[in-house]
């Protein structure tokens, strides 16, 4: 049985079949796998509230429980010597790699950076805005197996080109100790506050603060169900990057496309385990060719059968009636990667509304966005690209608005605004621009 179910337009379960697959991808089916359960939920809680009322100590103690590491109150921070010896010992080439994936990055996040526009000017009214970095944001870095450079890179230095003065890191140490490449990595995107904690106690003691934590602002980074979920009950208290699900891409294409191409942009994608890809396209050849190919290339790879898992699960080949089907299914699913492979990338570029990133044509796989083109990686999932955005600088930038008057500006907006209080019962309000009106 192929991996990828084949839908056409003359299918009798058609657009049951597309519904079915868009709403296990929009919270339903596959976006409960980054969601908890009950029993994740409390203990994510109770997780919370010791650490909240225990500091040190109870970050230490829960620490060493779930990470299997014997940590003690004083030795939850990483020292400098630790972070610099990390440095010094990993593999340069890598660490010349971190540097060129970082300066694109930041050039990038640079480009899009907001700034402060010249103040509106009424008469002697003067109204603007002003952007201000968020002083103190936490970066978590999952340890083990789910440890990603790239992310690190995406998330660290957006929040380096906003100008937040202090970014800390957060980390288990499993085992013992946190993965040297984590620390390696702080070295070099220049953070210097590293902490032995992971999951939910990690962030907990992040948002809370501890004796030897101060509580930051934001909280950003992926991780598991518990680090989900601890961001879920945590948001209120400090600001979070997104409670993201699994990996997702859309391919729009027509019969211009290399169907052993789009294959492996399939592919790509359900290597993440869990992970839906999806391609609509309005030519019958490139779906059947495709499904084909998908087959073929699974049977070559290392972690064929993790993405085969996903692809039987969340994949498909969608057949339309034509290319503005395609993309009016795209902005249905509104997908956190999509890529466009037509004979006119841009006419199809003009009709998409939601997407999280967007690849335009063929020399554009979305490899180069999970590492090394510069817009950040962290994008929204299931749907949320209807109304969510990529994590960039400007998530870390406080808006605040602006607003001066003068004697002569407020005597001639006072009535107005006096009425508009009175209108709505609030006298006091009325009362306060009234009285210095009394004074004139």
């Amino acid at each position: 049985m192929p991996a990828l179910q084949l839908l056409r337009p003359d299918q009798a379960d058609y657009g049951q079949a597309i519904s079915a697959l868009k709403n296990a991808l929009r919270g339903g089916e596959l976006t409960s796998e980054a969601k908890t359960s009950h029993s994740v939920a409390e203990v994510v809680r109770g997780i919370i509230e010791q650490v909240a009322k225990g500091g040190d100590a109870a970050a230490a103690r829960l620490t060493s429980e779930l990470d299997r590491a014997q940590i003690s109150a004083g030795q939850l921070r990483v020292g400098a010597d630790a972070l610099e010896r990390a440095h010094r010992e990993a593999d340069p080439e890598l660490m010349a790699l971190v540097r060129r994936a970082a300066a694109n990055v930041q050039a990038y996040q640079e480009h899009i950076l907001w700034k402060s526009p010249p103040p509106l000017e009424r008469g002697g009214r003067r109204l603007g805005v002003r952007y201000t970095p968020l002083r103190r944001v936490a970066v978590y870095v999952p340890g083990g197996r789910a440890l990603y450079p790239s992310t690190v890179v995406m998330t660290v230095v957006p929040a380096r080109v906003a100008g937040v003065k202090e970014i800390v890191m957060v980390s288990p140490p499993t085992g013992g100790e946190i993965a040297p490449l984590a620390l390696a990595l702080a070295w070099e995107l220049g953070v210097r506050e590293v902490y032995r904690l992971g999951g939910a106690v990690g962030l907990a003691a992040a948002a809370y603060g501890t004796e030897t934590i101060a509580a930051v602002d934001k909280i950003v980074g992926p991780g598991n169900a518990y680090v989900a979920e601890a961001k879920r009950q945590l948001f209120g208290r400090v600001g979070i990057d997104s409670i993201a699900g699994p990996s997702e891409v859309l391919i729009v294409a027509d019969d211009s496309a290399d169907p052993s191409w789009v294959a492996a942009d399939l592919i790509a994608q359900a290597e993440h385990d869990p992970g839906s890809a999806i391609l609509v396209t309005p030519s019958a050849a490139l779906a059947e060719r495709t499904v084909q190919l998908v087959e073929e290339q699974l049977a070559q790879l290392e972690r064929g059968e993790a993405a085969r898992r996903s692809l039987e699960r969340y994949g498909a080949v969608i057949v339309t009636r034509d290319l503005e089907q395609a993309c009016a299914l795209a902005n249905e699913f509104a997908t956190e990667h999509l890529q466009i492979i037509t004979r006119d990338d841009d006419a199809c570029l003009a009709r998409i509304e939601s997407a999280g990133a967007i690849f335009v044509g063929a020399h554009t796989p979305v490899p180069l966005g999970d590492y090394y083109a510069g817009p950040s990686h962290v994008l929204p999932t299931g749907g949320t690209a209807r109304f969510s955005a990529p994590l960039s600088c400007n998530d870390f930038l406080k808006v605040s608005s602006v607003i001066r008057y003068g004697a002569a500006d407020l005597a001639a907006d006072a009535g107005d605004v006096s009425t508009f209080a009175r209108r709505e019962g609030l006298t006091a309000h009325a009362r306060a621009v009234e009285l210095r009106q009394s004074k004139r």
